[in-house]
């Protein structure tokens, strides 16, 4: 006895429901990691831009100690102005520059640390937090008077 074409489509019945059983973990697996992939990308640039500004209004502020509060809240400025919440927020500013006498070449720096938070991505295999640095560098001006 040949089996006919119809027996044989029966035979298939159930494996489009099985091929996606298997095939749905890995694709929403590689979906997932896409979109932390996405967050953490547009977070660096996020903190990039924060540390340039940073780097900046310190570069203009008339003091160290300005150049310092100035860099904090530039920074916060500019992460707010991009929608990125840190959970934990450090600017450093290295003002040794400031020290430097009127008429020589000096530069500030300053870094940037987020704590950026992915605990709304929550899934096995993802950590809860993510640490993002940046630095940046400016110059002061040469024949501006520093202290």
């Amino acid at each position: 006895m040949t089996s006919t074409g119809s027996d044989q489509r029966s035979n298939d019945r159930g494996s489009a429901a099985i091929e996606a059983a298997v095939l749905a973990p890995p694709l929403l697996a590689l979906i997932a990691l896409a979109i932390v992939g996405g967050r953490l990308q547009v977070a660096g640039g996020a903190i990039e831009a924060a540390a340039h500004d940073a780097a900046r209004a310190a570069s203009i502020s008339r003091t160290a100690a300005d150049a310092q509060t100035n860099a904090h809240n530039a920074a916060s400025a500019t992460l707010t102005q991009q929608g990125l919440h840190c959970a934990s927020l450090t600017v450093t500013v290295n003002t040794t520059g400031f020290a430097v006498p009127v008429g020589q070449p000096a530069t500030v720096s300053a870094s940037v640390t987020c704590v950026v938070d992915l605990s709304d991505l929550v899934a096995d295999g993802v950590p809860g937090t993510r640490t993002i640095t940046s630095t940046f560098v400016s110059a002061l001006d040469s024949f501006r008077a520093r202290s």
